[in-house]
């Protein structure tokens, strides 16, 4: 994934849901969960998206 690339609202959506499934999975507290959301929806660019998740483990079912 380009880093520089312009986000899609698919890959916005994407990065929501797992972020959905790390505060399900209690590796995100709510409050944290709500600030990355919010940044999530707000990114112009793959690369913000990446940083949102770079902590998360790869699978999360």
């Amino acid at each position: 994934m380009a880093d520089g690339v312009r986000a899609s609202d698919v890959e916005r959506n994407l990065t929501v849901e797992r972020l959905d499934r790390a505060m399900e999975h209690g590796r995100l507290t709510v409050a944290e969960y709500d600030e990355r959301v919010v940044a999530a929806y707000a990114a112009t660019t793959r690369g913000e998206l990446t940083a949102l998740t770079k902590d998360l483990p790869g699978h999360l079912w």
